[in-house]
C-alpha cells in the first residue's frame, strides 16, 4: 500500500469575507481531500513553525497577506531556503509576486484594463469619466479609490497603481487547475460582484484566458483568472489570482465540484511525484 502524503493545509477559517464564507469552501475541501491525503489545517501565521513535518504545504483562504505581510515574506523565505513543498509553488507572477504583472501586461500588449504607475505615462490611459487608484500591494478592494481626471497630478506615485474605470457589462472568472479549464462563474449584476452564476464561456472566451495561464508560466496550482466584459463585448484583465484564489465551489454542480475535487488531487500528487523525482 503506498504510502498516504501529509497535507498542511494554510486557511484561515475565521476570515470576514464580504460576501463569502471561506470557511465552508475549506471545509468541504479538506473533507474531500482527507479521502487521500493525511491532512491537518492551521493558520497562515503557524505555518512556519509546522511546515517541516508535511510533504507540502497548501496555502488556501488565509487571507489578504498584507494583514500579515512581515509573517508572509518570512514563511516564503524559509519555505524557499528549507527547500519546502508549497501549493500553489511559490514561482506565481501573478497576485503571488503583486500587482506588478498589470504593468507587465500592459506594457506587453495583452488584453488588460490598461494600467500605468508613473506619471509621465498618464497619456497612455485612455480618456475616462473616472480613474482608479490602488495600492500595488492590494486585495480585496483594500485602498482601491475613485478619481476625477484632475485629481490624477496630486496622487503619489510609486507605490500606486492608475487604471481608467471601465464601465463594463459584467465580470467573469475562470477558474483552473494547473492549465486545465474546470468551470466558469460571472456576476451579471456589477454593483453585487460577489454575487456569482454559472457561466459557459465560449470558445472565445477561453482563448482569451488561456494566454495568462501561459503567461504565469505555474506547472502545478490553482488560478483564477477575472475578467470584465466591456459595452463594446470585449474581455479585459481584472485579476490573474494565483495566491489564494476563493473558488466559489458552493455555486457549480455536484459533478463539476467532484470533477474539481479529482483534478486538485491529480494535481498534488503530479506536483509531489515531480518534486520527488528532482
Amino acid at each position: 500500500m503506498a504510502e498516504r502524503r501529509r497535507v498542511l493545509f494554510v486557511t484561515d477559517l475565521a476570515y470576514p469575507a464580504r460576501g463569502r464564507r471561506y470557511c465552508d469552501e475549506d471545509i468541504f475541501l479538506t473533507s474531500r481531500l482527507r479521502d487521500a491525503f493525511d491532512i491537518a489545517l492551521c493558520h497562515p501565521l503557524d505555518a512556519a513553525a509546522l511546515m517541516d513535518a508535511f510533504d507540502v504545504v497548501v496555502v488556501r483562504n488565509s487571507g489578504p497577506v498584507l494583514h500579515y505581510q512581515k509573517e508572509y515574506d518570512a514563511f516564503r523565505e524559509q519555505a524557499l531556503a528549507r527547500d519546502i513543498r508549497v501549493y500553489n509553488p511559490l514561482s506565481g507572477r501573478g497576485d503571488m509576486a503583486g500587482k506588478q504583472y498589470l504593468l507587465d501586461l500592459t506594457a506587453a500588449g495583452y488584453p488588460v484594463i490598461p494600467t500605468i504607475d508613473r506619471p509621465e505615462d498618464l497619456h497612455l490611459l485612455p480618456e475616462a469619466a473616472q480613474y482608479a487608484a490602488k495600492p500595488k500591494a492590494g486585495a480585496d478592494s483594500i485602498g482601491l479609490t475613485f478619481l476625477a481626471p484632475e485629481q490624477l497630478s496630486d496622487l503619489v506615485y510609486g507605490d500606486i497603481l492608475v487604471q481608467p474605470r471601465i464601465d463594463f457589462r459584467y465580470e467573469v472568472s475562470f477558474y483552473y487547475v494547473d492549465d486545465a479549464f474546470q468551470y466558469a462563474l460571472h456576476a451579471p449584476d456589477p454593483e453585487r460582484r460577489w454575487v456569482l452564476e454559472p457561466y459557459e464561456p465560449t470558445d472565445a472566451d477561453l482563448a482569451f484566458a488561456r494566454p495568462f495561464i501561459n503567461w504565469n508560466t505555474l506547472d502545478h496550482g490553482i488560478q483564477r483568472v477575472d475578467a470584465c466584459r466591456t459595452r463594446e463585448g470585449d474581455l479585459l484583465l481584472v485579476e490573474l489570482e494565483d495566491l489564494n484564489p476563493y473558488l466559489s465551489l458552493d455555486l457549480v454542480s455536484d459533478r463539476t465540484r467532484d470533477a474539481f475535487v479529482a483534478s486538485m488531487t491529480a494535481s498534488l500528487h503530479r506536483f509531489l511525484d515531480a518534486q520527488r523525482r528532482v
